[in-house]
């Protein structure tokens, strides 16, 4: 059998069967504090795999964050083959000031793969990709809706990627969205860095959510499962059948004024249904909301206020044959009854 070896990361040492947070170096602030990227690593007794786990790239996504502390906690771990890297929050400027962006304005999802003597955004792209995709194999990174936005719990891949195809479908979503990879994001840097990467978005900016929390944590520990990592004990077997979608589209806002929605998230629509209605304050003008095609709702606005050309509801176009209520009652009633989130345990 081979021998496991050390993992070298940020000039320390971690021997097998040890666990240790590494703060990386990333910058200084204005007022002389040391701004760092901290890193738990979890390096198993055995050889296996090296993952990284992420979160808040966008500093108002918590969501992320609850999760990683989760998945710290769980007694699998313990029985670890190969190496985790987690790593709760990349952007620390974004998280401290509850924003989405860095200190000045750039969105790091829209800075990979960086440089270091570039922008902000740019030196802390690159410090990741060198100090954490390098030393990957795979990666999980972890999204939420933006502010006054909630998202279904969904998986977003490649397209033609059997092996994160894969890998999605055993994380057990209620949605996979095939997507192409957006300029300046981690997903599209570690792909051509040959890293594949699964991209979950759950819930809602600045907020938490106890369903996408748990399907999150049971999500990232069934991937580990399947790619050998942890044991089959404590993992529990997806029951549901996850919805392909290749297209999506948002519907929006044809007028400003009060919004209110008829349908939320893992709702299925048909053509031609009404989902909500914008009124003005005294109820003199309404303007409905009608759905263009046949979908499931994977994201939708939870502000009332809206202006025109305001994303309203996000629809996936999933098939025919899809039960999409099974799939998004299946998931609740998996998590409810996983031991995995006993009331208890939770802290």
């Amino acid at each position: 059998m081979q021998k496991q070896q050390a993992f070298v990361l940020g000039g320390h040492s971690i021997a097998p069967g040890v666990r240790k947070t590494i703060n990386l170096p990333v910058s200084v602030l204005s007022d002389h504090t040391p701004a760092t990227m901290s890193v738990h690593v979890v390096h198993g007794r055995q050889p296996g795999p090296t993952m990284f786990v992420s979160a808040a790239i966008h500093g108002d996504e918590v969501i992320g964050v609850e999760i990683v502390r989760r998945l710290l906690r769980l007694p699998a771990l313990d029985r670890l083959k190969g190496t985790l890297m987690a790593v709760p929050i990349v952007n620390s400027f974004g998280f401290l000031n509850q924003s989405r962006y860095l200190p000045d304005r750039r969105d790091l999802n829209r800075s990979f793969p960086g440089s270091p003597s570039g922008s902000l955004a740019a030196r802390l792209a690159h410090i990741f990709m060198t100090e954490i995709v390098s030393r990957s194999d795979v990666g999980i990174d972890l999204h939420s809706a933006a502010i006054h936005r909630s998202n279904l719990p969904q998986i977003r891949v490649s397209p033609l990627n059997k092996y994160v195809m894969d890998l999605a479908e055993a994380f057990g979503a209620p949605v996979i969205l095939t997507a192409k990879d957006r300029e300046g994001s981690l997903r599209q840097a570690a792909q051509q860095a040959g890293l594949d990467i699964l991209l979950f978005e759950a819930g809602e900016g600045l907020r938490f959510d106890e369903f996408a929390t748990r399907s999150g944590v049971s999500g990232i520990l069934r991937v580990m499962h399947k790619l050998g990592m942890v044991p089959s004990k404590g993992v529990s077997k997806s029951k549901i059948q996850s919805m392909l979608a290749s297209t999506s589209y948002w519907r929006r806002a044809p007028a400003g004024g009060l919004f209110r929605a008829f349908k939320t998230t893992g709702e299925l629509v048909q053509k031609g249904e009404l989902l909500g209605a914008i009124s003005d304050p005294f109820g003199e003008v309404e303007t409905e909301i009608i759905a263009p095609y046949d979908g499931i709702i994977i994201g939708r606005s939870v502000l009332p206020f809206t202006n025109e050309g305001d994303g309203l509801f996000h629809i996936a176009k999933v098939g025919a044959e899809d039960d999409v209520e099974a799939t998004v009652d299946g998931l609740n009633s998996e998590l409810d009854d996983d031991p995995l989130f006993d009331e208890d345990e939770i802290i």
